[in-house]
This record gives C-alpha cells, structure tokens and sequence, in this order.
C-alpha cells in the first residue's frame, strides 16, 4: 500500500504531472530542459525529479555534465494509470502549450540552454 501511495502522492503535484506527460512522448529529456520548460529554478526541478524517481516513476542517467531522465521500467507496473493520465492531457490546453514550447527547447543545444540558466539571461 506504501507503494501506491507513494505514486499517487507523486502525481499530485502539477509540475510532476507535467514531467512525467512529456516523458509520455520523449523518451529522453535532460534537466536543463525540463528547467526551461517548466520555468522554474533548477533546485526546484531537481526536488521533483527526485519525488519521481524515489516513487519508481522515472529513471536517470548521467551522461557527463548532463542528467537524462525517462519513464523508468518499473513505470510500466502503473501502467494503467499512466494510459489514463496521457488520454486525459490530450485535452488538457497546458499540455498543448508545453509540447508545443518543448518543441523549441530541443532545438536548442542543450549546452546553450545551461548556459543561459547559469547566467540568469
């Protein structure tokens, strides 16, 4: 039961919603990205990332500099879940937007993209 409430406790917050939505359809995104995408502080992005990742709902990988995060295999036991979650936000307008914003953020480097979160631009 911890389990579960665990990962529902993980999807009640918008911002991890919106992660775990858009490692729906990406299968891959770094930290940065999800920085620019969400618009918040990098430390914030991190606590949420980590609240997924302690919930088993997303994996990492570091790739020199760079922390990749995707759905993680254990994922797959909330399956369920998740299908409902993804059918629901194809409605949703936010969505919409963020797919629509990420588009642009992966066609930045992602090097750019650090850089102008270090400098605040």
């Amino acid at each position: 039961m911890n389990n579960l409430t665990q990962t529902f406790k993980a999807l009640s917050d918008q911002n991890r919603l919106r992660i775990i939505v858009t490692l729906m359809e990406y299968d891959e995104l770094c930290a940065c990205q999800f920085t620019e995408l969400l618009g918040i502080a990098g430390a914030t992005v991190s606590r949420h990332l980590g609240v997924l990742h302690n919930a088993g709902l997303v994996q990492s990988r570091k790739d020199g500099r760079w922390i990749f995060y995707s759905l993680s295999n254990t994922a797959a036991s909330c399956r369920p879940v998740l299908d409902w979650i993804r059918e629901e936000a194809r409605s949703c307008p936010e969505v919409k937007e963020d797919m629509a914003r990420l588009s642009k953020i992966l066609a930045c480097n992602p090097e750019e993209i650090c850089r102008k979160q270090r400098t605040g631009a």
